[in-house]
């Protein structure tokens, strides 16, 4: 094992762009890196947009220039080698972990008796784990431990496979950095994550925004982002007669300008894990409408509070949310005064020590 007074870890992930999930193992690495801990990152997809501390292998660059199945197994190879070249004290693996057998393979053959801490970041938990309760528990039973980022993702792994192994902690608020600037003018509402609508669900933020009054009230939405279903929502859009007042925005890995700006931001997903959307746009000073989705949004929203809780996939309810937090100026001004200080407790500070309790008690 290490030698030195800090441990030395090793955090797998999917890759360091694109979502919320990858924006949080970025910080992960800031907030252990900051600590003392020798930090090594391993990106599976080459996909590079958040800024981290530590040492990065991109096992993604070698995947670009070569995904066959001979690539593939010199990529598993070149793993096992780096992990056991670099003798490290834990690993963090943050990827999503659908495929059994693959899984299997890297459980017992690539980390082989590592002390290992899989995260668990999706209410859904079939991004995690194999159909089969059994599997899953030869797979995950005796890992060092298995860690949810929200208290409902716990108490349902519990649930769901009775594991012994479980913890919860926060993601906690990104490090503050520069922004890139906003070109948006005039007053609007905002939301923002990957266009993937059996996810996000913005079908139901544009049905909820076309039967309020925002339209009426010139107040646009935009919509931050990319991903496979940009061109199904826009024509939603044009077939809905809001292209007018909707605007599309490509992703961009910092978008505080846009959040800082925004009368509210939106959340509609189908389901969640920590929603960082949220605690984003909260520390901005910037209030929020949500579905209650499982998880995350009931453990960061006080209804009338910081924002507004509604029930979720009911359109009629959201958009009488966005209505009120128009129309209704103390309501909205008393969200506004409370969200930065709503988030203080998933600061880095503080989610700093129990990451640190964790790995100690390695």
């Amino acid at each position: 094992m290490n030698c030195g007074n800090k441990k030395k870890i090793c955090i797998i992930v999917s890759s360091l762009g694109k979502g919320g999930a990858q924006k949080a193992s970025a910080t992960l690495s800031k907030m252990l890196f900051n600590q003392g801990y020798n930090v090594h990152i391993v990106s599976v997809l080459n996909h590079i947009d958040y800024s981290y501390k530590g040492t990065l292998f991109n096992l993604g660059a070698l995947k670009d220039n070569d995904n066959s199945v001979i690539g593939r197994f010199k990529r598993m190879m070149l793993l096992k080698s780096y992990l056991k070249e670099q003798n490290f004290d834990v690993l963090i693996d943050s990827r999503s972990r659908p495929g059994s057998l693959k899984q299997f393979i890297i459980s017992n053959f690539i980390y082989n008796k590592a002390k290992v801490i899989y995260i668990v970041g999706s209410y859904n938990l079939t991004t995690y784990f194999p159909k089969s309760k059994v599997f899953a528990k030869v797979l995950y039973g005796k890992a060092f431990k298995i860690l949810a980022v929200s208290k409902e993702i716990k108490e349902k792994l519990e649930k769901t496979y009775h594991f012994k192994n479980v913890e919860y902690i926060y993601n906690a608020l990104p490090i503050s950095e520069r922004a890139n600037s906003s070109t948006i003018g005039s007053s609007y509402i905002l939301a923002f994550g990957r266009l993937v609508d059996k996810v996000k669900n913005y079908t139901l933020l544009i049905n909820a925004y076309k039967a309020s009054v925002l339209v009426q009230r010139k107040v646009k939405l935009v919509i931050l982002g990319s991903g496979k279903d940009e061109r199904y929502l826009k024509d939603l859009v044009l077939k809905l007669n809001l292209n007018e007042y909707i605007t599309f925005v490509p992703f961009v890995s910092n978008p505080q300008n846009y959040v800082e700006n925004a009368k509210m931001v939106c959340l509609t997903s189908r389901y969640e894990g920590f929603p960082m959307v949220l605690l984003e746009s909260l520390s901005a000073g910037t209030p929020v409408v949500s579905v209650d989705c499982k998880s995350g949004p009931k453990e960061i929203i006080v209804n009338e509070y910081n924002g507004l809780l509604v029930e979720n996939n009911n359109v009629s309810a959201f958009a009488e949310a966005l209505n009120r937090m128009i129309e209704d100026e103390v309501l909205y001004n008393n969200c506004k005064a409370n969200s930065k200080k709503s988030v203080e407790k998933f600061s880095i500070e503080t989610l700093s020590k129990q990451w640190n309790t964790l790995i100690e008690s390695v």
